[in-house]
């Protein structure tokens, strides 16, 4: 099985906000599926350099109401695709426990981005038709 990986933001936020967000949400996947990661490389001089992403990242345009109804849709293919979100108590929590608190009793969640891990062919169903961030 081939693996893709995408991240969709809401192109509607912020440049910052947007920067943040596919930060967050690749580190996530980053620390959830170390393979996506490459062995370190030396340069010509010797000088070793980190590995990076051995796969694409794309990182698709979407908006708020298609987020959410996204990362509802999508729990029908966990636990089998991975899913990350970062939703908007990020902007205004100091801390992560107040993040948590905020997550636990928000009943309607604003989604800035989703990240998406799995069969290629999955993948591809559901972010198909959503053009990149440009």
């Amino acid at each position: 099985m081939e693996n893709k990986c995408v991240v969709i933001v809401d192109e509607s936020m912020p440049l910052g906000t947007i920067a943040n967000t596919t930060a967050v949400l690749a580190a996530t996947l980053g620390k959830l599926r170390p393979e996506m990661i490459g062995a370190d490389l030396p340069d010509s001089s010797g000088f070793l350099h980190q590995g990076i992403t051995t796969m694409a990242l794309p990182i698709l345009k979407g908006n708020g109401p298609l987020l959410k109804r996204m990362r509802s849709q999508l729990k029908a293919f966990e636990p089998a695709l991975l899913v990350v979100d970062l939703i908007s108590a990020t902007r205004t929590t100091k801390s992560y426990q107040e993040y948590a608190a905020v997550l636990a009793a928000d009943e309607d969640i604003e989604y800035f981005g989703l990240a998406l891990f799995g069969d290629k062919k999955t993948v591809n169903s559901l972010t198909g038709s959503l053009g990149l961030l440009r």
